[in-house]
C-alpha cells in the first residue's frame, strides 16, 4: 500500500489573514519579519568566528564568503519558493515530508531541533562569559539561568513578544554593522581623520592573495558556511505572520544584497585595512581588531556589547525556532503527543521542552566539557548541510507538482530551475566531501551522518508502521 502524505492546508492569498482556526497565532508583522530576515544574517559567528577563516584563507576569505554566500542564496530562494506557496511553522521539514515522505520530514525536523537546542547552550555560555568579564566574581551559571529564564518567558508569551525582542536585537546588530562598514569604507578611502588609504598593501604581500593556497581557501569556505546558519528562521516565523506569502517573498528577495553587504563587504574591509596574519584578528576577532586599528576608543568593549546582543538574539531565535519545529513535528504525528498542546496560540509545552533540552546541554558543558558536550557539538556540526540537501531535493519535486496542480501559488520562483537547484545540491555534497577530507571536520561528518542515519531509520519504521495500520 503506497504511503500518502497529507498536505498542509492551502495558505491564504496575499493580504489575507491566516485561518482563524490555525492553532498558532499571527502576531508577527511585516516589520518583525523584515528585521528577523536582516538580523538573522548577523550572528556571533560573524563577529568572532570569522577570524579563524581569515587566518586560514588570508585575503581570499572574501572569495570564500562569496562562494558559500552563493550557495546560501540558492538554498534560501528554494526555501522561499516552497514557503511562499505553502507557509508552515515546520518549514523545510513540512516540505520534505510532502515531497519525499514522512521519514524525510522526521529526519530533517528533529535534526534541526537538536541543532537549535545545542545552539541555545553555546550562545548562553558565550553570553555568560561576557557578563562575568564585566562583573568579575559573579557565577557564570547565574547568568545562564537568567538568560534562559528571560527568553523562555518571552517565548511562552504571545509570538509578538518574540517578534519585538528580535526587532530591537536586529536593529542594534544592523546599526553596529552599518557603523563598522561606514568607518571602514572611509578608512579604506583615506577619508577618516588620522588614517591614510592602505590601497592593496594588505591584499597582496605576506604570501599573496591566497597565502595558503587552495587548502586555505577550502578551510575558509567551511568556516563561512557555519556563519550563515540561522537564515532559515524567517521561513519558520512567516507562518505566524499576518501575510506569510508576502513576508517570505520580501525576505528572500533581499537575501542577495544582505549577504553581499554584510558578509562579503565587511570581510573586504577587514582584509584591506589589516594584514591577514595579524594575531589580533584571531585573538580579538576581526571586527574588534579593525576598530582597534582605527583608534576607536574601547573598541574591544564595544564589540563585546555587539557580540552579546548577537548571542542573545540567537538564543531567542533558536528557542522560538526549535519550539515551532517541535510543534510542527508533533502535529504531524512525528513526536510525543504531550508536546502538541497549544494554549494562548503558543505551543508552550514545546517551548518548555526546547528550553529544558537547551539548559540540560548547558549543564553537560560544565560537567562533561570534553566528552558529552564535545560529542553533541560534533553531532550537529554538519546538520545545516543535511537540511539544505533535503531542501534542494524537496524543491525539485514540489516545483513540478505545484506547476501541475496550482501554478498561481508560485509567487516566488527559483532561478533557472532546475539547473541551479542541481548546482546547489552539488554544492552541498561538495562541502560535505570537503568536511570529510579535512581532518579538523571529519569527525563532525561522521557524527552528523550517524545522527541522520538513526533518525532516518526511526522515521522510516514509523512510516511503515503507519502505512500497515492504514
Amino acid at each position: 500500500m503506497s504511503q500518502r502524505t497529507t498536505a498542509p492546508p492551502a495558505p491564504p492569498s496575499a493580504g489575507q489573514q491566516p485561518p482563524a482556526d490555525s492553532p498558532l497565532g499571527n502576531g508577527l508583522r511585516q516589520r518583525h519579519l523584515s528585521m528577523i530576515a536582516l538580523g538573522g544574517v548577523i550572528g556571533a559567528g560573524l563577529f568572532v568566528g570569522s577570524g579563524a577563516g581569515v587566518a586560514a584563507a588570508g585575503p581570499a576569505i572574501v572569495v570564500a564568503y562569496a562562494l558559500s554566500g552563493i550557495l546560501v542564496m540558492l538554498v534560501m530562494r528554494m526555501l522561499g519558493e516552497m514557503s511562499a506557496a505553502n507557509p508552515a511553522s515546520g518549514s523545510f521539514s513540512v516540505h520534505a515530508e510532502r515531497a519525499i515522505g514522512p521519514w524525510a520530514g522526521f529526519t530533517a525536523g528533529w535534526m534541526f531541533w537538536t541543532l537549535l537546542c545545542v545552539g541555545v547552550a553555546i550562545e548562553a555560555i558565550g553570553a555568560a562569559h561576557i557578563m562575568t568579564g564585566w562583573f568579575p566574581g559573579t557565577p557564570s551559571w547565574a547568568w545562564v539561568l537568567a538568560f534562559m529564564a528571560l527568553f523562555c518567558g518571552a517565548n511562552l508569551a504571545a509570538v509578538s513578544s518574540f517578534g519585538e525582542f528580535e526587532f530591537w536585537f536586529a536593529a542594534l546588530k544592523i546599526g553596529a554593522i552599518a557603523l563598522f562598514l561606514g568607518l571602514g569604507v572611509l578608512a579604506v578611502l583615506g577619508l577618516l581623520p588620522g588614517t591614510s588609504s592602505p590601497g592593496t598593501a594588505n591584499l597582496l604581500p605576506e604570501g599573496g592573495f591566497l597565502p595558503h593556497g587552495v587548502d586555505g581557501l577550502l578551510v575558509g569556505v567551511l568556516a563561512s558556511v557555519v556563519a550563515y546558519g540561522g537564515l532559515e528562521t524567517v521561513t519558520i516565523a512567516a507562518a505566524e505572520s499576518d501575510d506569510p506569502e508576502r513576508g517570505v517573498a520580501k525576505a528572500v528577495r533581499t537575501t542577495m544584497w544582505r549577504i553581499a553587504v554584510v558578509y562579503v563587504g565587511s570581510m573586504l574591509v577587514v582584509v584591506t585595512l589589516l594584514p591577514w596574519n595579524d594575531p589580533k584578528v584571531t585573538e580579538q576577532g576581526p571586527y574588534a581588531a579593525t576598530l582597534d586599528h582605527l583608534g576607536i576608543p574601547a573598541a574591544g568593549e564595544v564589540m563585546n556589547a555587539v557580540v552579546l546582543v548577537a548571542l542573545l538574539s540567537a538564543m531567542n531565535a533558536n528557542i522560538y525556532g526549535s519550539s515551532r519545529m517541535a510543534h510542527s513535528l508533533v502535529s504531524r504525528g512525528q513526536g510525543p503527543r504531550a508536546l502538541g498542546k497549544v494554549s494562548g496560540r503558543v505551543p508552550r509545552r514545546a517551548v518548555l521542552a526546547s528550553c529544558g533540552f537547551g539548559f540540560t546541554t548547558v549543564l553537560l558543558s560544565y560537567w562533561y566539557p570534553d566528552t558529552l558536550f564535545a560529542w553533541l557539538l560534533n553531532m550537529v556540526g554538519g546538520v545545516i548541510l543535511v537540511v539544505w540537501g533535503f531542501t534542494a531535493v524537496s524543491q525539485l519535486v514540489l516545483r513540478r507538482r505545484t506547476e501541475r496542480e496550482d501554478p498561481a501559488r508560485l509567487t516566488v520562483r527559483m532561478w533557472c530551475f532546475p539547473y541551479l537547484t542541481w548546482a546547489a545540491l552539488a554544492g552541498v555534497a561538495g562541502v560535505l566531501v570537503l568536511m570529510a577530507w579535512n581532518p579538523d571536520t571529519r569527525v563532525q561528518v561522521a557524527f552528523t551522518g550517524g545522527l541522520a542515519a538513526f533518525l532516518a531509520a526511526t522515521g522510516f519504521l514509523m512510516q511503515r508502521r503507519r502505512a500497515s495500520r492504514g
